[in-house]
């Protein structure tokens, strides 16, 4: 066991690539569909799909986090 358990099993967390990059795509391609569009309302549905990816990627971070934890 480590002495630094939780803050550990966070640094593993959050070096997750695959998560990482995907969640980047998401709002890349979010953000290139709506700058194609040019519209305000396609660049309002981006922010919501870019709000989406990062509260997934949030709960899927803390999910890791917990279960690579010692407490």
């Amino acid at each position: 066991m480590t002495e630094r358990p939780a803050t550990d099993a966070v640094w593993r967390a959050l070096r997750h690539r695959e998560r990482n990059v995907l969640a980047l795509a998401v709002v890349v391609a979010a953000f290139a569909v709506a700058a194609a569009v040019g519209s305000p309302t396609a660049y309002f549905a981006a922010s919501l799909v870019a709000f989406c990816a990062w509260m997934a990627w949030f709960v899927h971070a803390v999910i890791a986090w917990i279960r690579l934890a010692d407490f």
